[in-house]
């Protein structure tokens, strides 16, 4: 175990702590789903591919010795991201239900199982490990790709409304964490990826450091829900999770769509009345 490696297993432990609390995350998401009976416009793309990121890595993690914490938290995180999932599928459409039904079985069913396949029957000993580790650490640099989208979003509204501080810190933590835990087994491949998750957190903590005190962001340049649901931010652990913002509804977005102001709507109300009492005249 990775107890004979006393800071490996200080920083493995404080890392699953972490980690729980930022797969916790979305509860608040699906208890608003369950009272709904709604998923509304959330999407399931973020829980399906943390579920498979977790499915992987727990694989990775069996394959090797010294590597429990890394066990516990993937075992977790299955758990509890198909749980997420399974509450998604209740409460979706009939369309949306079948989506993500074929996106579970085609990803985390069909792909995950030919790559352990592949693993197992043309590789062997360290070379599978070794081989499977550097699968991880593709898919893990594929998710951390995804916050560019809010950061991007942030520098062109001058608005950090889109991007929660908190968990954004926490998953930086996070990401220091299992870097020292990859450092201290000599492990490349957890350690890899985490520090691409560092850089992108401190740059999230810069941007609301600048944009934290900017004006709330125009309704007309701020994002619909649909967009801003789908936005991936940063995950910073050794199992790569992802999560969407919930998005105030935009209740001005159909006047404005149109090109009219609530103001402007009033005034053509009251020119029309004035016209027909003069017609009544």
């Amino acid at each position: 175990m990775s107890i004979h490696n006393p800071m490996a297993f200080t920083f493995g432990i404080l890392g699953n702590i972490i980690s729980f609390m930022v797969f916790l995350a979305p509860v608040p998401t699906f208890i608003r789903i369950v009272k709904k009976k709604s998923t509304e416009d959330f999407q399931s793309l973020p829980y399906l591919v943390a579920l498979f990121s977790s499915m992987l890595w727990l694989y990775y993690a069996l394959l090797q010795k010294d590597t429990i914490l890394l066990v516990t938290i993937n075992s977790f995180g299955c758990v509890i991201e198909t749980a997420y999932i399974a509450i998604y599928i209740v409460y979706a459409t009939r369309e949306t239900r079948v989506s993500t039904t074929k996106l579970l079985i085609s990803v985390n069913v069909g792909l995950l199982s030919l790559i352990l396949l592949l693993t197992h029957f043309l590789v062997d000993g360290p070379v599978r490990v070794q081989v499977l580790g550097w699968v991880c650490v593709v898919v893990s640099v594929c998710v951390f790709a995804a916050p560019l989208n809010i950061l991007k979003q942030v520098v062109r509204t001058k608005s950090v409304e889109f991007m929660p501080f908190t968990l954004s810190f926490f998953l930086t933590l996070s990401a220091v964490m299992w870097f020292a835990y990859g450092l201290f087994l000599k492990d490349l491949c957890v350690a890899l990826p985490n520090v691409l998750g560092f850089i992108l957190g401190l740059l999230q903590m810069l941007l609301y450091g600048i944009y934290r005190n900017a004006q709330k962001v125009n309704e007309k340049s701020k994002p619909s829900a649909d967009n801003l649901r789908s936005i991936v931010i940063l995950s910073a652990l050794g199992a790569s999770e992802i999560y969407p913002v919930d998005a105030e509804p935009d209740v001005n977005g159909g006047a404005e769509e149109h090109g009219q102001t609530e103001d402007e709507k009033n005034m053509e109300a009251s020119h029309d009345k004035l016209q027909s009492n003069e017609c009544a005249v």
